[in-house]
């Protein structure tokens, strides 16, 4: 086994290390005697402002329309990765250009390495010893049975593997027990090696499928929204055997997901999950820790859809997408995309455009090749590429490519993208078929966000201390509050299902940013009793004395007999003391004087 190793040791703020990691692995393969078949590296290509960059920096990524990480031996493109602004095929194929060029003068870099070290001699290793006269032998008794079988164009993938082992079976039981035994490991690498070279020669000379279908046929799809009624958005999109159940929720800005990486720190709005469970694809298989091909293709489909988001003024949410992959046969994560698409636009998210993805295959032996549209999990399995592209009706959004063959040519590329092309616009036609635009309000159970700024003295204020205020606002209400400093304001996020708890929020912290007015009147809660009077919170977080005499005309000897904690009362403030900042009210000034009223003289706090 070979294990190689990449660690950052050290960088600089402004440089992604990602675009240099096949350039270390590759380095430290050639200066080893491990036999590899490279060199190889790659390289980050973006186009900004009109010009391409290779290998930018953060700041120049901020504003790149496409954005691609591409890797290549001297001769052939083997893997791209990326996201684009709805960028057109011919601008991608003009970037792998030159992100290849790029890559060549690494590759002789690496080469030069090679010799300058000294370890051009690799070892060599073979961990099998073949059997010429087997290979012979299993080659000429089922090749045409494969190619024939192939040929049936079966769309079951059960009833096409159970076929092709029946063929093997076949030819195992032609052998002794002893000799299918002594050679069951080279009777299962020389069957795959015909099966696979006799469904590449099918489809190349019969310009048909292994499922039947044409060259750049889309298998049957269905698609349905609103398929889990109390989420927030839900879709299920089902494309021939490959079905993914896709769910968005929105959540608020405590949801947002914290970046803390080596170059990069900040937040993200935008999450999508993709789950792929053992039972997906008939396996048992413990679930453990998420996959690398989870992550990869849940990477991929939350690029698709995020360059058609809108704003976060328009859409104050943080936005979850998880996709459940409940069957699979090839472009799962081509159906979260159009899942999820669908999902957000059934959550009412006012997407700019529907984008919609999908996987392309191509076989290539000698000057024969062909380009698959909407490629089985076999057709990946046996073929030369896996090339998924997503999109909108204008450009592409995101792309992941994988090769497998030695080479491949610009010519097939620029195919490849334009019939990947005609099939996203085919899905795309289904997607809009299915739900034309996002809903025009959010679920009635989705909680509804209002934004609102105050001064920024008053920020400490609303929360409290230690957070006291805006606690009790939210056990009160049942709304969640958060705020966030901005310049010279607060900005605060009140959110709750009911517009009640959101009014009565808004009426509190209104209250506690409010200047107290002179001679302006007030509805108050009584919060403490005392001999000489009651003091009431007439504004959230201000409390003021409302004296014995100041509750009424009349003579009043017990404040107790007026009133008890909890009461409400109107009040007007009269007074505020220069020296101490208190505030002074008054209940008898919101009443009538009775006629022939007769002033007393007043009393102390201390005085009854």
């Amino acid at each position: 086994e070979v294990q190689v190793q990449i660690t950052l040791i050290s960088g600089d703020q402004n440089t992604p290390p990602d675009a240099l990691a096949a350039l270390a692995a590759s380095s430290a393969l050639a200066v080893s005697d491990i036999p590899f078949n490279g060199p190889v590296s790659e390289v980050r290509i973006i186009y900004v402002d009109g010009v391409f960059k290779i290998n930018p920096s953060l700041k120049e990524l901020e504003n790149a329309e496409l954005d691609l990480i591409v890797a290549a031996t001297k001769d052939n493109i083997m893997m791209v990765e990326g996201e684009m602004k709805e960028t057109s095929e011919e601008l991608m194929l003009e970037a792998l250009k030159l992100a290849h060029n790029a890559i060549k003068t690494q590759c002789n870099a690496i080469s030069e390495l090679e010799q300058e070290v000294g370890k051009t001699q690799k070892r060599e290793y073979c961990h099998e010893n073949n059997n010429e006269e087997l290979r012979e032998n299993i080659h000429n008794s089922v090749y045409q049975k494969c190619y024939d079988f192939a040929k049936q164009g079966i769309a079951n993938k059960t009833l096409r593997s159970e076929g092709f082992t029946a063929i093997k079976e076949e030819f195992i039981s032609t052998l002794s027990e002893e000799v299918a035994a002594e050679n069951a490991f080279l009777i299962d690498k020389y069957f795959h090696d015909t099966e696979k070279e006799a469904m590449r020669d099918m489809v190349l000379n019969e310009r048909v499928r292994l499922d039947g279908r044409k060259l750049n046929e889309i298998r049957p799809i269905w698609a349905e929204t609103d398929y889990l009624p109390t989420t927030h958005g839900s879709a299920i999109f089902t494309r021939g055997e490959t079905q993914s159940l896709t769910t968005c929720t929105l959540g608020t800005k405590l949801d947002e997901q914290i970046i803390d990486g080596a170059m990069i720190e900040g937040k993200n709005n935008f999450i999508l999950h993709y789950n792929f469970p053992g039972f997906s694809t008939g396996e048992v298989k413990p679930n453990r820790g998420t996959s690398r091909r989870e992550i990869g293709h849940g990477n991929l489909a939350m690029r698709a859809l995020k360059q058609v988001l809108p704003s976060a003024e328009e859409c104050p949410y943080t936005i979850r997408i998880v996709s459940d992959i409940l069957e699979s046969n090839g472009s799962s994560s081509m159906a979260t995309v159009c899942a999820g698409c669908l999902a957000l636009m059934d959550a009412g998210v006012k997407i700019r455009k529907p984008v919609s993805g999908i996987a392309m295959g191509l076989i290539a032996k000698g000057d024969k090749w062909a380009v698959l549209s909407d490629i089985l999990g076999d057709e990946d399995h046996l073929g030369d590429m896996d090339f998924k592209v997503t999109g909108t009706r204008d450009g592409i959004t995101a792309c992941q490519m994988d090769i497998k063959c030695d080479g491949l040519s610009y010519d097939i590329l620029a195919k490849a993208l334009a019939q990947a092309n005609e099939g996203r616009m085919h899905i795309l036609n289904i997607i809009e078929e299915t739900l034309p635009q996002p809903r025009e309000d959010y679920k009635p159970f989705v909680p509804r966000v209002v934004k609102m700024t105050i001064p920024k003295e008053f920020i400490g204020a609303v929360i409290g201390p230690g957070g006291k205020i805006i606690q009790e606002m939210q056990k009160e209400t049942g709304a969640v509050i958060v705020i966030e400093e901005k310049g010279d304001v607060g900005v605060i996020d009140i959110v709750a299902v009911n517009k009640d708890s959101i009014d009565a929020v808004i009426a509190k912290i209104n209250g506690i940013t409010a200047i107290p007015e002179i001679g302006k009147e007030y509805e108050g809660v009584v919060k403490n009793l005392q001999t000489f009077g009651a003091f009431v919170e007439f504004l959230p977080g201000k409390d003021g004395l409302l004296h014995v005499s100041e509750i009424s005309w009349a003579r009043v000897d017990n404040v107790e007999d007026v009133y008890k904690v909890g009461d409400k009362v109107n009040v007007k403030l009269i007074e505020v003391d220069k020296k101490t900042g208190k505030f002074k009210l008054s209940h008898k000034a919101l009443l009538p004087k009775p006629e022939g009223y007769v002033e007393r003289a007043p009393r102390t706090e201390n005085s009854r």
